[in-house]
């Protein structure tokens, strides 16, 4: 402290310094012995603020009592000076000191704040100036001059502007172009030195935060995403998921996603895109047969001014599965098929797709049932139904066929192709009659166009191949080609469509017995095919002619004696009937006179013989009235008159002898009757025995059949009618010829079905009079 005494007081010169500082002696400035301030009362009255230094009351030394501090006490100001007032007692005595405060450097350069934000747009020019704050010193001169220095930057440079020597003014200088997306901001350092010794300095940071500017696109990660998905996936199926970011901030950092383009263009809408997410999701369905690969063009819009845009591809691959099941189609189809058409005829051809892919869309073909067509590969997904073995229309006159595709997938999927193959009709088979030979039964006297049986021939063929025409085609009755042969034409005609037989007049037993003859039957196919059947037609006897008397042999009877022997033939009546069979066995019977009369008459011999011993009570003439009937239905009747004149002794025994020899005459006549009829008899079993061998035969069944009325009958019918017509012909008294054997007809129901029934009802009366356990279904017109 430099001390400056002036008149009555002092001025001290000191620097700033700390407290207990001695500033001056007072009490040696002021003369005062020692011990002599304290007893005076030195002491130190500040003028206007406190004091910073004050006097010791031991020593009367001025010193610092608080640190002195220019800046504190003046500022800015200089010089500075602190003017203070000591009173001294004793006499009161004052004195005006002035303490100057010379500045020392102890104070560093002073920036407003430690941190300076400065905020700059990104697209600000390189030349572009920002003004920035200086520091401030609050020492004075020298040691408030201040120089400023910035920390190295590329981007940034500092200006200082000196308007005087105190006043400068800094600009922070932009050298090159900034970009927030590589630096957002800048972190500088400024920094103030002083002029004292030593020198100080004082800093700031300067934090310079670039301002974006929409100087960006959104960039997304990848340029190309590629997706696989399987065409079964459903809706809502996240398909990828996009992303991208924009480097610039704020609003221009904000984007959002939209789909620009899909190819193909028509499936747009099966396609949607979070806006916000960048979630591409499934809208619609897949198909991998229709589109297996979209491509999508993906943007990112941002909220800039002007908005940039950014861009991607998402390429989606469809994955194939096994959904479609394969296709059979007909492309040619050649029917109706002829049954002599050769093996490998090409029947069809077909086409079989998968519109899957892979293993999905391999097809296994095979048809079903795999006779009698084949299927043969052509090329790839192309087939021929072709003909592997003979056909046969008869047997089966048409096929349906199924070509059935399996493919490969797992599971598999199936299809089928029905075809329905119709076998046309070649003319390869002729018509067949169901039996070789035919038996009718047809009675005599039927009206002229009355049916007589019904042919029917089986062809089949179809159509004209299988439509058959009936005729009569040889045969005839009589003893040979002369005027005794009529032909079969004569008699009878078949219907040449439904093949029934009509009688073209009325036929008659005694006249015609057996008829045969063949019919044809030919269908009308190129060429024709024709098949033959024998019809053997016999002629059943109808009880039409009555009994017939033959006159007496040799003249009559003679005179009967009486007195007679009973038991004597008198006399026979002789009758013939024209019909056969039981309408031709007789019967006589005694019709006058009645009750026990001496005479009756031999049931089936018609010997008129005694019952009695003749008496004259008797009567010398007896008239006999003798009924001769048949067995008929109705039967029919004869009536002779026999008168027997009755004399005595040599008279009657002339008339015996005469009579006895026409006794012996009719008795071997009787014989060989009976002889006849054993031997008609045992053919007729013989017959018999060979029918029912026939019926066992496996022709049997087919006549036994269900269908119309069989106008046919077993052979043991023609037996019989052949035993009818070879009976041999017997002569009684006078030689007259007759057939007069007795043979029974065989009655058996007939075959099963309504036309039989109705056949059986309407001529079951006809049969009525034969019985006989022979199997047979005869049947009678």
């Amino acid at each position: 402290v430099k001390e400056e005494k002036k008149g009555q007081g002092g001025q001290w010169k000191g620097y700033e310094a700390k407290g207990g500082t001695v500033v001056g002696r007072l009490a040696q400035d002021l003369g005062l012995e020692a011990g002599e301030a304290e007893a005076r009362r030195l002491r130190l009255v500040a003028q206007g603020r406190r004091a910073s230094v004050e006097v010791s009351g031991a020593s009367g030394a001025l010193v610092v009592s608080s640190r002195l501090d220019r800046e504190e006490l003046c500022g800015k100001s200089a010089p500075c000076a602190l003017r203070l007032e000591v009173l001294l007692e004793r006499p009161l005595r004052v004195f005006h000191v002035e303490v100057e405060v010379t500045d020392i450097n102890d104070n560093a350069p002073l920036f407003p704040a430690s941190l300076v934000n400065l905020s700059l747009p990104e697209n600000s020019p390189p030349g572009s100036r920002f003004p920035l704050e200086g520091a401030s010193d609050a020492d004075i001169g020298a040691n408030a001059q201040l120089s400023y220095t910035l920390s190295p930057s590329e981007h940034f440079a500092l200006d200082v502007k000196s308007s005087d020597e105190n006043m400068k003014s800094l600009f922070l200088v932009l050298t090159k172009g900034l970009d927030r997306e590589s630096m957002p901001e800048h972190r500088l350092v400024l920094t103030a030195t002083d002029g004292g010794r030593p020198a100080l300095t004082g800093t700031v940071e300067l934090l310079v935060s670039v301002l974006d500017a929409n100087d960006n696109e959104p960039q997304f990660n990848q340029s190309v995403y590629k997706v696989r998905l399987l065409e079964n996936a459903t809706e809502g199926t996240l398909v990828a998921q996009v992303g991208a970011t924009d480097p610039d901030e704020g609003i221009n950092h904000e984007f959002s996603f939209s789909i620009v383009s899909l190819v193909p263009a028509t499936k747009r809408d099966i396609f949607s895109i979070d806006a916000q997410t960048g979630e591409i999701r499934l809208r619609g369905s897949l198909d991998f047969e229709e589109v297996r690969l979209y491509e999508l063009q993906i943007a990112a819009r941002d909220m800039g001014v002007p908005p940039l845009s950014g861009h991607c591809s998402v390429m989606l691959e469809v994955l194939d599965v096994n959904d479609n099941a394969p296709e059979v189609w007909v492309t040619s189809l050649s029917v109706p098929v002829p049954e002599d058409a050769s093996v490998g005829t090409v029947v069809a051809l077909l086409s079989v797709s998968d519109r899957d892919s892979g293993a999905n869309g391999r097809v296994r073909c095979a048809v079903w049932p795999p006779a009698p067509f084949g299927l043969v590969a052509t090329f790839a997904g192309s087939y021929s139904l072709v003909l592997r073995e003979a056909l046969d229309r008869e047997r089966v006159s048409e096929y349906e066929v199924e070509v059935r595709a399996e493919d490969g997938g797992a599971p598999p999927l199936r299809a089928s192709r029905g075809l329905r193959v119709p076998v046309s009709d070649v003319n390869d088979n002729a018509p067949a009659f169901a039996q070789a030979v035919y038996t009718v039964l047809a009675r005599e006297n039927n009206a002229a166009g009355a049916e007589l049986a019904r042919l029917w021939a089986r062809d089949p063929d179809e159509a004209g191949n299988g439509r058959v025409s009936y005729s009569v085609a040889e045969g005839g009755a009589g003893s040979g080609a002369g005027s005794g042969w009529r032909p079969a034409s004569s008699y009878v005609s078949v219907d040449a469509e439904s093949g029934r037989l009509w009688a073209l007049r009325p036929l008659d037993y005694e006249e015609l017995q057996v008829l045969q003859f063949e019919v044809r039957a030919v269908d009308a196919g190129e060429p024709p095919l024709c098949g033959n059947a024998t019809v053997q037609l016999f002629v059943v006897d109808e009880n039409d002619n009555a009994p017939a008397l033959l006159p007496p042999a040799g003249g009559g009877p003679g005179p009967w004696a009486a007195g007679e022997a009973s038991a004597s033939v008198v006399a026979k009546i002789r009758a013939v009937d024209a019909d056969s069979g039981y309408n031709a066995w007789l019967r006589y019977e005694l019709w006058e006179p009645r009750g026990k009369g001496p005479f009756r008459v031999g049931l089936y011999s018609g010997e008129v013989s005694t019952a009695r011993a003749l008496e004259e009570a008797d009567g010398p003439r007896q008239r006999l009235l003798i009924v001769v009937r048949d067995h008929g239905e109705p039967s029919r009747s004869a009536t002779a008159t026999l008168s027997v004149s009755l004399v005595e002794g040599a008279e009657a025994a002339l008339s015996a002898a005469a009579a006895g020899g026409a006794t012996a005459a009719s008795a071997a006549t009787n014989v060989w009757l009976v002889v006849a009829i054993c031997a008609v008899s045992s053919l007729f079993l013989l017959a018999v025995v060979l029918y029912g061998a026939s019926r066992w035969a496996p022709r049997a069944a087919v006549l036994a059949g269900p269908g119309p009325a069989t106008l046919v009958c077993a052979s043991e019918v023609g037996s019989w009618s052949y035993s009818q017509r070879q009976s041999r012909s017997l002569c009684v008294a006078d030689g007259a010829g007759k057939s007069d054997l007795m043979v029974f007809s065989p009655n058996c129901p007939p075959p099963p079905g309504p036309a039989a029934e109705n056949a059986s009802a309407e001529k079951g009366p006809s049969l009525s009079p034969y019985s006989s356990s022979t199997v047979g279904c005869p049947l009678f017109f």
